[in-house]
């Protein structure tokens, strides 16, 4: 059977150019201003992929945002507060609990470079453990415009597992991380390009690790974070026990037509496949239906602006800081969709993304670098997938924008190049976010690998 390539869908095309639209106000502001304040790029030795931590110069400092990642920690807290922990600090301060906190956690920054770098990191280490000394690592790495704190309803029940230690982390250059500066190569080839880009976070999480004295982990990462985890992975097999990827970006080859739909402004509508039960195995996936749509005059020419900010490397996040004191009511209007958390958990999910997003702006850029526009990998993992040599995980939400199709490919590609183990589940009841949508599967599907980790060692 011929492989099917997952497409766009009308609603994901939709909400892409409103979210965006504004962008293009700021563009003659923000080019004018970056061309006068970015710095050089010069070449220096025994510098770390990620340069030292400096600010970019930003036109919107004028705004009082915190300029600091370490100030104003009670932001996060209060969002922890939801998650069932007990947060302490390294100094064994009890920063912050939920009500029936049972568990233990430890907010701190590990530092990866002597440089002033450093990776925000939640560690739950020692419970239900049973006197096992030989503990596993369980890694939570976060998606894009995202950070730790969107784990909060998944980390406390993982952390159940006898035998287990569970770490969520901030990407280097988001959340609360250190922000260093992030030197895209977009005027040096493609493969560069990705190449600097991908080398950013899979060295410094390779730092993480090595400075908190992991040997082995289960590598867990959603959306971007799934992305830049299989990359890990890639590298440094003997250091992953199990990968799972929980609705990952960049999986798909893209589409036969992509240019001229891109040049056309053809968004293709995908018709999406009813769920068929918590595990989809390749063999029972079926083929989509793509249907293409015809833009406006004026939204290809929006369209194609935008595919132009895109490949400038410029990321929603220029949109929130550049709206402001109204850039709460954006990140409000967000959240407040999420209607299967509750009041309490929406402002806090609110403040925090809030907060993680008007800090200086780092990595974000990286998503032009990783990604063409619409959404497609410039170096698709299910080309890359096939040596993996760990047993590998997929996860999607039934009703996820990324499509389940993508992953099945992967499926194929691994099953004839190797014999390791894949699944590919399917969470009900949940799209994207599905970790925050349905932590209950998500969390049950999760703790299952992990016991089955346990049990293969």
């Amino acid at each position: 059977m011929a492989e099917s390539h997952p497409t766009f869908e009308k609603d994901r095309v939709q909400k892409y150019m409103l979210i965006n639209l504004a962008l293009v106000s700021f563009l003659s502001i923000i080019l004018a201003y970056y061309s006068l304040q970015m710095p050089t790029q010069a070449a220096v030795a025994n510098v770390p992929a990620w340069g030292v931590t400096k600010s970019a110069p930003s036109l919107f400092r004028l705004w009082p945002w915190p300029a600091d990642t370490k100030s104003n920690h009670q932001i996060e807290l209060e969002l922890l507060a939801n998650s069932g922990l007990q947060v302490m600090s390294s100094s064994n301060e009890t920063l912050a609990t939920s009500a029936v906190a049972d568990t233990k956690a430890e907010l701190i920054d590990v530092d990866i470079d002597g440089s002033g770098n450093y990776i925000h990191t939640l560690a739950i280490r020692g419970g239900n453990g049973g006197g096992d000394t030989k503990r596993h690592s369980l890694v939570l790495t976060h998606g894009y415009f995202t950070g730790l704190g969107f784990f909060f309803r998944n980390m406390h029940e993982l952390s159940r597992v006898p035998g287990w230690d569970v770490y969520a982390i901030d990407w280097l250059g988001m959340g609360r991380s250190s922000r260093p500066r992030y030197s895209s190569q977009r005027g040096e080839s493609e493969d560069a390009r990705v190449a600097y880009a991908e080398n950013f976070f899979v060295e410094s999480l390779e730092e993480w690790r090595q400075r908190m004295g992991i040997e082995r982990m289960t590598l867990c990462g959603h959306s971007f974070g799934g992305y830049m985890s299989a990359l890990y992975a890639l590298k440094y097999p003997e250091r992953v026990e199990k990968l799972v990827m929980a609705s990952p970006i960049g999986v798909p080859v893209e589409p036969t037509d992509y240019e001229e739909r891109l040049r056309e402004g053809l968004g293709p509508v995908q018709k999406r496949l009813p769920a068929k039960g918590e595990e989809a195995t390749p063999e029972s996936e079926e083929e989509t239906v793509p249907e293409p749509t015809r833009l406006s005059r004026s939204r290809v020419l929006i369209f194609r602006a935008l595919m132009g900010l895109w490949e400038r490397n410029y990321a929603p996040q220029w949109l929130v800081r550049g709206t402001g004191p109204f850039s709460r009511r954006l990140i409000d209007m967000y959240v407040g969709r999420f209607d299967w958390l509750n009041n309490i958990q929406k402002q806090a999910l609110a403040a925090y993304t809030h907060q993680i997003t008007v800090l200086p702006g780092s990595s974000e850029a990286a998503l032009g670098d990783v990604l063409r526009p619409g959404g497609f990998a410039r170096r698709p993992l299910v080309d890359r997938l096939g040596p993996i040599a760990m047993p590998t995980v997929f996860m999607y939400g039934a009703n996820d924008w990324v499509d389940h199709a993508g992953g099945a490919q992967a499926i194929r590609r691994i099953a004839a190049a190797g014999s390791v183990a894949t699944k590919l589940f399917r969470v009900p009841n949940a799209g994207h976010n599905l970790q925050l949508e349905n932590p209950t599967d998500f969390n049950r599907i999760l703790a299952s690998e992990m016991r089955a980790t346990s049990e293969s060692r």
